[in-house]
């Protein structure tokens, strides 16, 4: 039987299976085998085998500390392979719009009865077309999009000749928008590192993240397991 949300035997159930595993070890070191199979449909013996892989390829590391009871965290490669594996899934899965449309609604609700006026999206792409679809049935103006590109390579640009997406002025940073009261991130690329970048400049609780992003809003302490 295929995994929930898989193809049996392919590559995209593969990656999916990887993804949850990655997922469940990020939110509970202390999760069991046993929960991860169940919450991923999958047969105990293969929770088993994907997790080994993992732990083979350097993205898991395992403690055994008291004795008989594991403890699994996410190493740096670990974290960049399963932000790679959510923009993967993002980009291909047939719920993304449903998901994206509710989830940026939902960041812009809670704008609204913050009496947040001001909000800006960052991130060129999909996700800040279906944000501003969003802002429109909402009646919101949206001041502008963020260009995220200099944030991850300082210089660079999605499209410099064109100022304009999906309706809205294309800057290169958020300071030619003052006085914003919120920041959503729309960045498929690379969101952790946007968020990241962005809470610098502005308080966190103000970065809003839609949960599909998969966005660490505060990093775990790291732990050196042999």
């Amino acid at each position: 039987m295929a995994p929930k949300g898989t193809v049996d035997g392919t590559q995209e159930g593969d990656a999916e299976i990887t993804l949850g595993l990655l997922n469940a070890v990020e939110e509970n070191s202390t999760v069991t085998q046993r929960s991860m199979a169940s919450d991923l449909g999958i047969a105990l013996g293969l929770a088993n085998t994907y997790l080994k892989r993992c732990v083979r390829k350097g993205l898991i590391k395992v403690s055994q500390i008291p004795p008989n009871r594991y403890s699994y965290y996410l190493t740096p490669k670990g974290f960049s392979e399963k932000s790679r594996l959510t923009t993967e899934y993002l980009s291909s899965s047939f719920t993304f719009f449903r998901r994206a449309r509710g989830q940026c609604g939902d960041a812009l609700e809670y704008c609204t009865a913050r009496g947040w006026q001001r909000i800006a999206l960052a991130g060129v792409g999909d996700l800040a077309e279906i944000a501003t679809l969003c802002a429109v049935e909402r009646d919101l103006r949206l001041e502008g999009l963020i260009d995220t590109a200099p944030f991850l390579a300082p210089g660079s640009s999605h499209n410099p000749e064109n100022p304009a997406f999906a309706g809205l002025t294309v800057v290169s940073s958020p300071d030619t928008l003052p006085n914003l009261d919120a920041v959503l991130v729309t960045d498929l690329q690379a969101p952790q590192a946007v968020f990241d970048a962005l809470s610098k400049s502005f308080q966190p609780e103000r970065v809003l993240t839609p949960p599909l992003l998969r966005i660490v809003r505060e990093r775990p302490k790291s732990v050196d397991t042999p």
